[in-house]
């Protein structure tokens, strides 16, 4: 005879594993619908500056995998995902972009506050994520060695989810 308290957590179990599944079905499905329609898959050749005066040269990028993570200081997402974008910035070429979210010293603060080490381009006004077509944060794209995007995800990415499209741009 089954025990009817272990058959009922076997099915809850089995309930929420299916609950799962379902979840990042429809996650990955919004994100594929919702990524940005670049019309040239190149990396631009751009230079930008970073909140602590920098600057970044697009075209010397090349060689390696790039990351560029478009977020915002005020998308609840960005704001779980920055542990992960500063562990990918550690390992990888990884440039972020801060959108429409104040100026250089709010977003140097929110960065202490989240113990995030990694650059940051001030996008004030939103003109590069319009050249980028990003429309939804936060939005990553993945560049291989040869500045052509192999992946561009929208929305929250696990640290191994990236790590994983990293390796396969690499």
């Amino acid at each position: 005879m089954k025990n009817p308290q272990s058959q009922t957590i076997k099915k809850f179990l089995i309930e929420l594993l299916i609950g799962a599944v379902l979840i990042v079905a429809a996650s990955n499905t919004i994100s594929y619908l919702r990524q940005p329609r670049l019309q040239d898959k190149k990396l631009p050749l751009l230079t930008l500056l970073t909140i602590d005066g920098g600057q970044i040269k697009l075209q010397d990028y090349r060689g390696k995998p790039l990351l560029i993570h478009f977020w915002a200081t005020w998308c609840p997402v960005c704001k779980a995902e920055m542990s992960v974008i500063d562990r990918m910035s550690q390992k990888y070429q990884v440039i972020t972009v801060a959108v429409a979210s104040g100026s250089d010293a709010k977003i140097r603060a929110f960065m202490r506050e989240y113990k995030s080490s990694f650059g940051v381009v001030n996008d004030s006004q939103g003109d590069l994520a319009k050249d980028f077509s990003v429309e939804v944060f936060p939005t990553t794209f993945i560049y291989d060695g040869n500045s052509e995007l192999v992946f561009s995800e929208v929305g929250y990415t696990s640290t191994i989810g990236l790590f994983i499209r990293m390796i396969w741009a690499g």
